[in-house]
């Protein structure tokens, strides 16, 4: 790579930090261009990612690695880590994912705040947001990957909490903040581990030093950066944030869901892949909590009306299939980064199509009242049609070529567990077809139930006015369909990305127990069902617009979560309280009551020994008689 241009890394995360640092210090004075200048850092850091890729492309894969080492950051004894960026051909991949989807929603973003008085402020929170996620996915080291790992929890805190006059907003970001902080601490321990046992936290150290560790020190930092991962990217058991964080205002669900904050986890995984190619065990675990969310998320997506938190059940069991596929190690690396650049086209779209469709509907979030809607809004149903086929895997569509490798490496495990997780992803296949085939239709088709003025328990709901929305967020919104139309095609085309991520993951020759064609055929099959059983459902009859209070005990799950918060509240909040007050107990009754005790008895004897001060000579004449007759007798004493 050219000096010159080898040099620059360090512009691609200072651009955006440097807007988000302008519009703060600047307040109301950048109100009138401060989305501008938002728009324009973001944009000039995907053109030099372009810039790097393209340059990269050029060049022998031994010289696609650039580092460049800023400072010198933490010379504290044998812990010497400086302050390095690290551009390879897995980074790039998330650089242009961040800049690329993350422009086009800072455009969205234009027009959806059009009218919000803190727009400005908005923007310089995006542009921190995309900021710290740049720093995570270009550090080259552990430590300046925490830091851009707080970073991007900081900035998903201000976002999600954007509207913090509303209490759900403001709760919803709270506990975005708690559960990610729990996640967090797997990240801390991990690092202490790695430096205990290598004596350095350098990616490269870590990496070619982790063979000589022992299995039982790389299972712990494994299942350490697991947990992490779980927290940034919504997987069982830390998942029940992600549903509230739909508080936010749109753009940034799109944000959080596609380029940035839940990507996090997968490359935290697949950075890691030196460890856990040595960690079976912590590899099982990865597999597990994959297979165990897929399912988990697909199923609440099931029982979803409000559109948003459906495709944010939809996120989590996308990211599940992402997480399953890392955890099969070189078999599976590439083809989660692949569904993980597909998924962020086409769920940025679905997200962007959602806002669009709010927009339009006075934000109504609830699909039970739209219908209708593809004759009034026609860009966004067309927009929002390309993501859903993309999404459910229908050729020749990006999810097709993504997910369906995803679906074959866990065909291809060994014994029982391959038969395990090829139908766990198969399931979670028709699943995905059912939840997006009924987003589809109660939102675009069927008789429009937006005109009828229905109410609920929050009173008179407006009669709606559904319109299509401004140039400024159609067009992000229809750069995303080409993507998830082409995208796929372009990464598995002669097996481009695995090609290309080949020497930071490795190499995979395997084949699936069954053949290709057979794989490929099974999955449409099932995912043609799923769509078959959606359509009989809510397409042959007329959808109620107040949800059934008379459900099955599974919808009624599925509504709730499958009992995540309740599971939580149980497990983790409950005995955390009756923990905290046993502490205050011991602390107010045993510590703070040892030292008051302590403090009474000096305080009680210093006040019977003052006594002894009388202030009469004749007394203090007795003492010193006293003194000097017992000073003498002691002499005699001896002397005798």
């Amino acid at each position: 790579m050219s000096g010159t241009l080898s040099s620059a890394v360090w512009l691609l995360p200072v651009l955006p930090l440097l807007g988000a640092a302008v519009l703060l210090l600047a307040g109301r004075r950048s109100d009138a261009w401060g989305h501008l200048l938002g728009c324009a850092t973001a944009l000039v850091s995907f053109a030099l990612g372009v810039a790097f890729f393209v340059d990269m492309l050029g060049r022998d894969a031994a010289e696609r690695v650039v580092h460049q080492t800023l400072f010198s950051w933490v010379p504290v004894g044998e812990l010497q880590v400086d302050f390095g960026l690290q551009l390879d051909q897995l980074s790039v991949c998330f650089v242009l994912l961040i800049t690329g989807v993350g422009s086009l929603i800072h455009i969205y973003s234009v027009g959806y705040m059009a009218h919000d008085p803190e727009r400005r402020r908005f923007f310089a929170y995006l542009n921190l947001f995309l900021a710290a996620m740049l720093l995570l996915v270009l550090a080259d080291n552990f430590l300046g990957l925490y830091v851009g790992w707080e970073g991007v929890g900081l900035a998903s805190y201000l976002l999600i909490g954007f509207w913090q006059y509303k209490p759900s907003a403001a709760a919803a970001a709270k506990k975005a903040f708690v559960v990610n902080r729990v996640g967090d601490m797997g990240l801390v321990l991990a690092i202490m581990i790695m430096f205990s046992t290598f004596g350095s936290i350098e990616f490269a150290d870590v990496f070619t030093r982790a063979d000589a560790a022992s299995e039982g020190v790389l299972t712990a930092i494994g299942l350490a950066l697991l947990l992490a991962a779980c927290g940034k990217s919504a997987q069982v058991p830390l998942q029940s944030w992600l549903g509230d964080a739909m508080e936010g205002p749109t753009p940034v669900s799109a944000l959080i869901h596609a380029a940035t904050m839940v990507t996090a986890g997968v490359y935290l995984i697949v950075r890691s892949n030196a460890i856990f190619d040595l960690a079976p065990n912590a590899q099982l675990a990865v597999v597990i909590v994959g297979a165990v969310t897929l399912l988990f998320g697909a199923i609440i997506g099931c029982a979803k009306d409000d559109i948003k938190k459906a495709l944010a059940a939809s996120t989590m069991s996308q990211i599940g299939y992402m997480v399953l596929a890392a955890g099969l190690g070189p078999a599976g690396y590439a083809f989660a980064i692949m569904l993980l650049l597909t998924h962020g086209f086409f769920k940025a779209g679905l997200f962007l199509g959602a806002g669009s469709v709010m927009h339009g509907m006075n934000d109504e979030v609830n699909m039970r009242r739209y219908g209708g809607l593809r004759t009034v809004m026609p860009i966004t149903f067309v927009t929002f049609g390309l993501g859903y086929l993309a999404i459910i895997g229908i050729p020749p569509f990006s999810g097709f070529f993504s997910k369906d490798k995803i679906i074959e490496a866990a065909f291809a495990a060994e014994g029982v567990q391959g038969v395990v997780l090829g139908t766990v992803t198969l399931l979670g296949a028709g699943l995905t077809a059912f939840y997006m085939t009924r987003v589809m239709l109660m939102t675009f088709f069927g008789q429009p139930r937006w005109a009828s003025g229905a109410s609920d328990a929050r009173g008179d709901v407006p009669v709606a006015d559904p319109h299509e929305s401004p140039g400024v967020m159609t067009v992000p919104m229809i750069l995303l369909a080409v993507g998830s139309v082409a995208a796929g095609a372009l990464l598995a085309v002669g097996s481009s990305l695995q090609h290309w991520l080949e020497p930071v993951v490795g190499a995979h020759h395997g084949e699936p127990a069954l053949p290709v064609w057979a794989i490929t055929a099974l999955t449409l099959v099932v995912v043609l069902a799923g769509v078959a059983v959606a359509y009989r459902q809510y397409a042959r009859q007329p959808i109620p617009e107040v949800a059934p209070a008379k459900v099955t005990a599974f919808t009624a799950a599925a509504r709730k979560d499958l009992y995540g918060d309740a599971f939580n509240e149980a497990a983790l909040m409950r005995p955390g309280q009756e923990l905290t007050r046993t502490l205050v107990t011991v602390d107010g009754r045993g510590v703070d009551g040892a030292v008051n005790g302590f403090a009474a008895l000096v305080g009680g004897t210093s006040m019977r020994v003052r006594r002894l001060q009388t202030g009469f000579v004749r007394s203090y004449a007795l003492f010193m008689f006293a003194g000097a007759a017992l000073l003498v007798a002691t002499m005699l004493v001896r002397l005798w």
